[in-house]
């Protein structure tokens, strides 16, 4: 996105070559303002999920890199500390906004499906969908990696300091060792309860196959220190190519349930570099992910919904939540009907976001009744779609970076469930993306699902990496891990900051609520009477994700001040550094 002119264009398809797609409508958002040189002071901060990532972020931010420099840094580290989220073996997406130029950017890392995949893979001999543990376990659920060759595009564009500089933490954390934390403790004995794990990651990360890791204990990763130098020396060509391409095809298509993943596959594979969604929420630019995520789509339809209430005045109380659970199920009902890779099905991006349409929609919002029941709405532009049968992951992560200079990262990166689809390459987990797609490629009534498999298409995502700005310039950068509750979370802390004018970190400890039907509350954080009012209003709750991977919401904010404040998610073990 250009500030003098901003067009939204699509970007080359990826890898597989699909065929050819429906031109998606162009939008044109308002314009961001450069800032000229030298006219940042706030200084710099890395905000993310683990605080061995954000040391090695900060380690270089001080030696003069970039955002996007920090970035690789963060992303390395987490890879090795906390597998169970995101990897190199995985999936990202980034928003980059350029501080000298003005340029708001997106860079889509996401996986796509192999060649080799068809639109009943996931569905067995008599027709039903596979189980969902049984499908995330096989080599079907393992999409062609892309979070290295994103980061790689990245620093071509944006990158200050050499390729290998941002690699020597992860390299020397994984030859050294690192401590267990609590929560990896917690999610590796969450994976061997829910069904074991692989003898190679057995051999990782239990002491006898079963046992997990103790806090505290000590945990060696040469073949990553491996993978890392491989990585330096060749940049993303490691993975379409040589010892390590052909391991990673090896494990997908081990039994049991082997998957079709081939070197030509990896070999093809390149992320797109695309304009981002935007729309304006009351005096702000909200920008997000195009597809073939939902999440800019969705964010953006939850704040044009609300943006029809005084939410400010309402503050943080029933009548407020109300109105922000009720925009979330109608977001969600569109998302699911809509929203899918747009290269194989037409977005109806415009309409989706269109302020006539929201109104309409929050039109359906009763001031003291909650809605009996949420069909998806018809925006501009829209085609019938089937009914969605897409399932829900949670192993991803979230993380800010912003530099010396101005400019921010806002990156989301996932390997999808705890530790993806649990078979290892090169010392990381292998993603289990591809059972982000629908299950079933038509519904009960034969109609289309827009999210279905097909081979070289990418499955719809929730990632919201999300920069918002006023008056040209920047304002904030959010996001958070958590399968599609990412889309209620996100909206969450920008309402709260923007709204309930709460710090980042207050908007960020608010309470969960994630309406797509009962309402998975956090109870636990939630005043007691404010939840009393709502059920009387017709909301029924069910038990609170106070366990299991939950939000990782991560942000920083230009104060009015001039400082930096940032906000690391308590659910999780991050914290969020400034330098000056």
């Amino acid at each position: 996105m250009r500030g003098a002119l901003l067009l939204f264009v699509l970007a080359g398809c990826a890898s597989a070559g699909p065929p050819s797609p429906p031109v998606s409508e162009r939008v044109t958002p308002p314009v961001i303002e450069a800032k000229p040189a030298g006219a940042w002071r706030a200084g710099a901060m890395v905000a993310a999920a683990n605080p061995l990532a954000v040391d090695a972020g900060v380690e270089v931010l001080r030696a003069g890199g970039s955002a996007v420099d920090a970035a690789i840094a963060v992303q390395a580290v987490l890879g090795l500390v906390e597998p169970q989220s995101s990897g190199l073996g995985g999936g990202a997406f980034m928003v980059h906004y350029d501080a000298m130029t003005g340029d708001v950017i997106t860079y889509d890392g996401r996986e796509v499906a192999p060649r080799g995949a068809t639109p009943d893979m996931f569905l067995q001999a008599d027709g039903r969908p596979m189980g969902f543990i049984e499908a995330v376990r096989s080599g079907r659920s393992i999409g062609v990696p892309g979070a290295v060759a994103m980061l790689e595009m990245a620093h071509r564009e944006h990158g200050r300091l050499p390729w290998g500089r941002s690699w020597r933490a992860a390299e020397r954390l994984a030859e050294q060792g690192f401590a267990v934390s609590p929560r990896l403790n917690e999610m590796i004995t969450a994976a061997v309860t829910r069904g074991g794990l692989p003898p190679e990651a057995a051999a990782y990360l239990t002491t006898d196959g079963k046992t997990p890791l103790a806090v505290g204990s000590k945990l060696v990763n040469p073949r990553y220190a491996q993978t890392v130098r491989m990585i330096v020396a060749r940049g993303a060509a490691a993975f379409r190519d040589g010892p390590l391409a052909e391991e990673i095809v090896a494990a997908a298509r081990r039994e049991p349930t082997p998957g079709s993943l081939s070197l030509e596959d990896l070999a093809t594979y390149r992320p797109n570099r695309l304009e981002p969604v935007c729309g304006s929420y009351r005096v702000y630019l909200v920008c997000g992910m195009r597809p073939p995520s939902s999440g800019g789509i969705a964010v953006l339809s939850v704040l044009g919904t609300v943006e029809n209430f005084d939410l400010a005045a309402m503050g943080n109380t029933a009548a407020g939540w109300h109105r922000f659970i009720e925009a979330q199920r109608l977001a969600y009902a569109d998302r699911d009907t809509y929203v899918a890779d747009d290269r194989y099905t037409e977005v109806p991006l415009a309409g989706l976001i269109d302020k006539d349409y929201l109104r309409s929609r929050a039109q359906l919002i009763e001031p003291t009744r909650a809605m009996a029941k949420v069909e998806p709405g018809n925006p501009p532009g829209a085609k019938p779609r089937g009914r969605d049968a897409t399932g829900n992951g949670t192993g991803t992560s979230h993380f800010v970076v912003v530099d010396r200079q101005g400019n921010v990262v806002s990156m989301t990166t996932t390997v999808e469930g705890l530790f993806g689809s649990r078979r290892m390459a090169g010392g990381f987990f292998l993603n289990n993306q591809l059972t982000d797609f629908s299950f079933r490629p038509v519904d009960d009534a034969g109609a289309a699902i827009a999210n279905a498999v097909a081979p070289g298409k990418k499955p719809r995502s929730s990632m919201s990496p999300t920069l918002v700005f006023r008056d040209g310039k920047f304002e904030l950068a959010v996001g958070s891990p958590g399968g599609n509750s990412i889309i209620a979370y996100v909206s969450k802390a920008i309402i709260g900051m923007l709204d309930w004018n709460l710090s980042p970190q207050q908007a960020v400890e608010l309470p969960n609520m994630i309406a797509r039907g009962a309402i998975e509350a956090e109870t636990s954080r939630a005043d007691p009477q404010m939840l009393e009012v709502l059920a009387a209003m017709g909301h029924t709750f069910r038990g609170g994700r106070n366990q299991g991977e939950g939000s990782g919401l991560h942000a920083v904010r230009l104060m009015s001040d001039g400082r930096l404040a940032g906000a690391a998610d308590p659910r999780r073990e991050g914290k969020a550094v400034a330098l000056d």
